[in-house]
């Protein structure tokens, strides 16, 4: 038998460990922030999401600008 690879599997996995990881370190950063009274008391969670997922951005415009 001949088996072949799935590469769906392999993308979803990886979209999934990228989300996951993303998360991850999302929430470590606020709590590190929180802790020592780095970020503004009215600013949530949401707040360093959006920070943390424009960085993300950044990075992929670099990437493909630099290709």
């Amino acid at each position: 038998m001949i088996f072949e690879e799935n590469k769906n599997i392999e993308k979803i996995g990886m979209v999934l460990g990228y989300i996951f990881s993303y998360f991850l370190f999302t929430t470590i950063l606020f709590f590190i922030l929180v802790l020592l009274r780095k970020i503004p008391e009215t600013w949530s969670y949401f707040h360093v999401m959006a920070i943390t997922i424009l960085i993300a951005f950044i990075g992929v415009i670099i990437k493909r600008l630099l290709r």
